[in-house]
């Protein structure tokens, strides 16, 4: 369990900071939130707590009529993101639902855990996705230079084992990103620069948490 509750934000893109004694960094631009506690989730109701966290205003028009109940509870405009954090009781009873949370729950130098969903290669081979070699190119060898192999055993099993690598999607899948440092955080803007390269495309979700481990 999380000590901490996280914040939900959109990439931008790009960037690069100078610090002090000269270098340079590549960072990565976030808008994130206000987000809004919609919801608070507690042990005798739902078995476990946590605060249910909205980010980024839906337009009425889209919005469902169970939806709007829920964000009426809230007192809150309807969001079009939404996403728990389990966080111990002692830390969910600082928080109202409606409360709106900033960029001011991060220090600039503070390591974090970005969550997001990587961009989407389409779908691909075993050697792009995993990094086979290929068959031989030589005498006797037809059109199998970027083939998988042989996918099992003959009798015994007899099929083809779980988890066995072969082409197919390629990325656009949840990724954690461990131990990033902040490096820059607007307030005034709601945006925040994290050191180096984080999964997803420009706009696309991404979750911050404080470092669960620290390397």
């Amino acid at each position: 369990m999380s000590s901490s509750i996280g914040l939900v934000g959109k990439k931008i893109g790009m960037t690069q900071v100078f610090n002090a004694d000269g270098s340079r960094d590549g960072v990565t631009a976030i808008e994130l939130g206000p987000c809004v506690v919609v919801q608070k989730r507690t042990m005798e109701k739902d078995g476990y707590t946590a605060l249910q966290i909205g980010f980024d205003d839906k337009p009425e028009r889209k919005v469902k009529r169970p939806e709007a109940g829920h964000f009426s509870k809230a007192k809150t405009a309807p969001k079009r993101f939404l996403r728990e954090f389990r966080v111990p009781a002692e830390l969910a009873d600082k928080y109202e639902v409606g409360q709106e949370i900033k960029t001011d729950l991060f220090n600039v130098g503070d390591m974090v855990d970005v969550v997001g969903t990587s961009k989407g290669m389409g779908f691909a081979g075993v050697m792009k996705t995993y990094g086979y070699k290929g068959g031989k190119a030589t005498h006797g060898v037809h059109e199998v230079y970027r083939h998988g192999g042989s996918l099992g055993q003959c009798m015994t099993p007899g099929r083809v084992m779980k988890g066995k690598r072969m082409a197919g999607r390629h990325s656009n899948k949840r990724v954690t990103v461990q131990n990033i440092e902040i490096m820059r955080i607007f307030a005034q803007d709601n945006i925040v620069f994290v050191k180096g390269p984080i999964p997803g495309s420009r706009n696309s979700l991404v979750q911050l948490l404080p470092a669960t481990k620290l390397s």
